[in-house]
């Protein structure tokens, strides 16, 4: 007889999470698979194509899913602390506003924007001065990008005052 106590229900289940992090793991494998079936086999003289490198990097994916799942099965991963939602939205929620408004405001403003929302989700509490700063940093850098470097990026209102 055993002297080992039967194993709870939830001992015998999966890690669910790592589940989920194995199929994406896959899929993203099979995204790369399909998007390299449309290249050329033609390798020329060589055996190494253009096709070589990604087919490694999907079989690599693949074999980190299947580890994955194992690692699932024997409970190889750590306990997970919870996650906190309300700094993942104040992120979240920078982005879109950059992108609803860059075209409109400019890259200075909507990315002072995300900038000062960003901060907030990692912890800053003062808006009213993680933005403004935020907006003058991105002013300074939309400057580099465009005057110096002359590359563009989308001007708004701030940027037109600096272009006149």
């Amino acid at each position: 007889m055993s002297s080992e106590a039967p194993k709870s229900s939830s001992e015998r289940r999966p890690d669910w999470a790592a589940l989920v992090i194995a199929a994406v793991l896959a899929i993203v494998a099979a995204v790369i698979f399909v998007d390299v079936s449309r290249l050329t086999a033609t390798t020329g003289y060589s055996p190494i194509g253009p096709a070589s490198v990604p087919y490694w990097i999907g079989f690599g994916l693949i074999g980190l899913a299947v580890w994955t799942v194992f690692a699932a099965f024997r409970h190889d991963f750590p306990e997970r602390e919870r996650q906190e939602v309300s700094p993942v939205l104040w992120v979240v929620g920078g982005l879109l506003a950059q992108m609803i408004l860059i075209r409109f405001a400019g890259f200075s403003i909507a990315t002072g924007l995300l900038f000062g929302l960003a901060a907030r989700g990692f912890g800053a509490r003062k808006l009213h001065i993680s933005i403004p700063v935020g907006i003058v940093i991105c002013l300074a850098i939309w400057w580099l990008f465009a005057g110096v470097l002359q590359l563009s990026l989308p001007a708004g209102p701030l940027e037109n005052l600096l272009l006149q």
